[in-house]
């Protein structure tokens, strides 16, 4: 476990390409469902994101091999029956739930953009209505399993360690920084000149009013486990905040609150701001950012300080991170190429 702050670089950047290939599909579907019309203009660019679930699915693998690297409770006494749900800290059965749902989820979504791509050319009722179906379903698997990967990769890092409100909390965070990085993805994109299709200025104000709207639920869920125990007088449960507030992460912490809520509220609240893409882009890079390091502290706090370091402050975490970064925009530029989304 002495690197375990090494493989926590390494675990978050796992977390957000997983949540990007997986959020630009349920974003698709979220607007297909709402009726948005909006949606013609960004799905085909959302779902071409779903190019990383390979790269995610490697690190995945990698992870899962590291053992106590990156599962901080392996090695140490966790069938304590008092211990909150004993029976899922088993490692045999953390990774083959862990490969089995990343599999499902990986086909269902295929099988939504193989619709999605239908839908567009056959107008029949039959290919309408099984699209729709599809496009239900994408959230009734997106919260399982995203609650499956809060409740393995972060929440259950300690044993016994609970609340009632992670998964909710941990892929809406992860949502939240989703849009804040398709905004990213989108402003680059239009201002390479290399888009085959445009989609109209005013898409920058809708993903800002989203932005805002999630910025809002993250703000409302993060502070609801910390109430709730803190209300509640449970000094078992409040440990964990104390440790990751008080001690050496304590910066990461006020950090990654500012970049998630002070920053994005305070601007997307001011109208104008909402209109000025250069600004809305600006607080995709926050929120993303904010995710980030929220991930991290969330993880690498799970052990003792000693354990853990400040990232990006070795050479291992930079090389983690560039390459994941490198490999990601490869195969993401590719997709799109293929796809006809952008020319090369």
């Amino acid at each position: 476990m002495e690197n375990f702050g090494t493989w926590s670089v390494l675990t978050t950047n796992f977390l957000l390409i997983l949540y990007i290939a997986i959020n630009g599909v349920t974003l698709s579907s979220v607007l297909h469902m709402v009726n948005g019309k909006w949606r013609f203009q960004v799905r085909d660019l959302a779902c071409a994101l779903s190019v990383l679930f390979p790269v995610a699915g490697v690190l995945l693998l990698i992870l899962l091999l590291n053992g106590e690297a990156t599962f901080s409770w392996l090695g140490t006494a966790h069938d304590d029956p008092e211990h909150h749900l004993p029976g899922w800290h088993n490692y045999a059965f953390l990774v083959a739930r862990q490969i089995a749902g990343f599999l499902f989820v990986w086909w269902l979504y295929r099988l939504f953009i193989k619709y999605q791509a239908l839908s567009e050319v056959d107008e029949s009722y039959a290919v309408q209505r099984k699209f729709r179906n599809i496009a239900l379903l994408i959230p009734f698997a997106y919260i399982p399993y995203g609650t499956m990967v809060a409740w393995d990769f972060e929440m259950t890092q300690i044993p016994g360690w609970h609340s009632a409100s992670y998964g909710f909390y941990h892929f809406q965070s992860n949502f939240h920084m989703f849009l804040g990085f398709f905004t990213v993805f989108l402003f680059f994109l239009n201002r390479s000149g290399k888009l085959t299709k445009s989609f109209a200025p005013h898409i920058f104000n809708y993903m800002a009013q989203f932005m805002l709207g999630m910025t809002i639920l993250w703000t409302y869920l993060y502070f609801t486990q910390y109430l709730i125990m803190w209300y509640g007088r449970l000094p078992e449960e409040m440990g964990r905040f104390f440790g990751m507030m008080h001690n050496d992460l304590s910066p990461l912490w006020w950090t990654f609150l500012a970049l998630k809520f002070i920053i994005p509220f305070a601007t997307l609240a001011i109208t104008p701001n909402r209109h000025n893409p250069v600004v809305v882009t600006m607080v995709g890079c926050s929120i993303v950012l904010g995710t980030w390091i929220e991930r991290y502290t969330w993880i690498s706090g799970s052990v003792d300080p000693s354990f853990y370091h400040i990232p990006m402050s070795s050479i291992v975490d930079i090389l983690f991170t560039v390459g994941v970064i490198v490999v990601a925009w490869i195969v993401v530029k590719r997709g799109l190429i293929q796809k006809g989304l952008i020319r090369s």
